[in-house]
This record gives C-alpha cells, structure tokens and sequence, in this order.
C-alpha cells in the first residue's frame, strides 16, 4: 500500500465500514428482489458511479497529506459514494412500506457531499494559488541563479547588464543621478600563476567580501570578467561615486589577505574609474567605463575594450 494511502487508511476502513452497514441494515430489514425485477440500467448507473467516486477518494488519499483541504474533500467524497451506494442497494433489495429510514439514507448524504465538496475545492483552490505563488518565486530564483558567478557569490556580467537595464530606466523615470565604479586587480594572474587557480578564487571569494562591505545598502557589486567587478550605485553622482571608488582601491591595497600554502601576505593593488549615467544603453555605459579604466591604467584603449 503507498505510504499516503496507508496512513490514511483509517478513512477508507470507516467509509467501507459504514457502507457495509448500510447494506446489512437493508438485507435485516427487507428481502432480495427477484432478478425479474431488478433495473439493470438503474444498478449499473448508481453502482458503477458509487465505485467512481470511491475510486476519486482513494486517489485523493494516495496523493494528499493530511489536512483541511483533504479531510474537506475526502468527506464530502464519502457523502456522494454513501448516497450512491444506497441508491444501488435499494434497487436489489426490497423494504417494507413502513420504512423511510432508507430514503433518507439514499437523498440525506449528497446535498451534504456536495456542500464539502464545494468548501474543500475552495480551499483547495486558495491553496493552488499559493502554491503558485511560491512556484513563481522559485523559478524566478532559478533563472536568476543561472546567471550568478560560480566563484564568488556575486552576479555575473549578464546579471550586470540585466540590473543595469533596469537601473538606467528607474534613473531616467526618477531623474537621479546613476554612477558605475569598476575595479580591475592589477598583476592578478601572477597570483595564478605563483600560487594556483584554486588560491587565487579562494582570493577572490575574500576580496568580494571586502568589497561588499565597503559599500551601501542600496549599492550592486558584479564580478565583470576575472579579476575586474563593477558596482552599481544607484542615485549617486560622479563626485561621490569617486570618493566610493578611492575607498574600494584603499580597501584592497590593505586587504591583508594570507595564502593558504604558507601563510605569506599577497600585497594586492587594483586600478579603479567611474562613470556617469547619461542617455546610454547598458551596453554603451559599459563600453565607456572600459574605456575610463583603460585611461586609468594608461593602457591602449583597444587592448581593454
């Protein structure tokens, strides 16, 4: 038995109970009909709609957990089968005239059943939608996910251009200043290259730490490519997100990061340029703070673009 159909088990076991009971109440107090008399089309209708819908409820129980929307569900189920079920009884067995018990037995259980039925697909329904909800949010994470670093836990350049896109919009809606600081490590691939690949993400990893603590609440930092990261900083003019990038480069400069083979200091220098948002795509603001860092590193533009 599945495990959810077995832990409902109970459920079942008193529904069949009661339709057992139902049955001998009937043979105890009336007889069998003929087979002359018997409607078939009546008995296939009712009987073989009364197994549907223990069939529904069996399903139910195999698929749910226990709960409102189940025990809501289940019992208006019950209702719908019990009311079938003596419908089907009542065509193989007969009863005397005096007894009204069994039309309350055949009519009493549906309207009930379909009164559960009706408040336990509501909450089911409200259940769905936060379910959905929930879904939503996780797919959106997902997507998302995809395009963070897989070193450092920072976005990646597309997740930059996507948050970038947006930024610019909100900044030209609001009419605020936006400002991009990009931050290039300088000699990094000698850390790579003395102490490994895996030292120099375990540096990294660190660094974005560093960064990200010496930055606003408000602020975004992205790892660009390699060893370059690029901040957004939103509702910032070009004064203040110079001062935001001196502080970045003093930060790293006495960043007292040890290596891990012999616990020797890596003495780290980064290269730093600011721009400011003007009528630009994500794609042209970027290309222009590539060309201010190639200035700031007195670097031919065209190697750095």
């Amino acid at each position: 038995m599945p495990p959810l159909l077995k832990f409902h088990a109970w459920k079942l076991a008193g529904l069949l109970l009661v339709a057992h009971f139902g049955l001998l109440a009937h043979l105890i107090a009336g007889s069998v009909k003929p087979l002359a008399e018997w409607h078939w089309t009546d008995i296939i209708g009712e009987g073989g709609s009364a197994l549907l819908v223990l069939t529904w409820a069996c399903l139910l129980l195999k698929s749910r957990p226990a709960g409102q929307v189940t025990n809501l569900l289940f019992y208006g189920l019950a209702c719908l089968f019990l009311s079938l079920w003596m419908d089907s009884v009542d065509e193989l067995i007969h009863l005397p005239e005096g007894i009204t018990w069994d039309k309350w037995l055949e009519s009493g259980p549906m309207p009930v059943g379909f009164v559960l039925m009706t408040l336990g697909i509501y909450h089911w329904h409200r259940e769905q939608l936060a379910i959905s909800v929930q879904m939503e949010k996780r797919e959106r994470l997902f997507r998302e996910h995809r395009l963070f670093d897989k070193v450092t836990p920072l976005g990646g350049a597309d997740y930059l251009r996507l948050q970038l896109q947006q930024a610019l919009h909100e900044a030209q809606r609001e009419r605020q200043p936006l400002s991009l600081v990009i931050l290039d490590l300088d000699g990094f691939s000698a850390v790579n290259r003395q102490y490994g690949h895996a030292e120099g993400d375990r540096l990294l990893q660190a660094l974005t730490q560093l960064l990200v603590l010496n930055l606003r609440r408000q602020d975004l930092l992205c790892r660009l490519a390699g060893d370059r990261f690029v901040a957004l900083l939103p509702n910032t003019g070009e004064q203040q997100a110079g001062q935001l990038a001196r502080e970045l480069q003093d930060a790293v400069q006495h960043f007292a990061y040890k290596s891990d083979q012999h616990g020797e200091r890596l003495h780290l220098r980064a290269s730093v340029a600011v721009v400011m948002a003007l009528q630009d795509s994500p794609e042209s603001l970027l290309q222009r703070l590539n060309l201010a860092l190639a200035r700031a590193k007195h670097v031919p533009a065209a190697k750095c673009a």
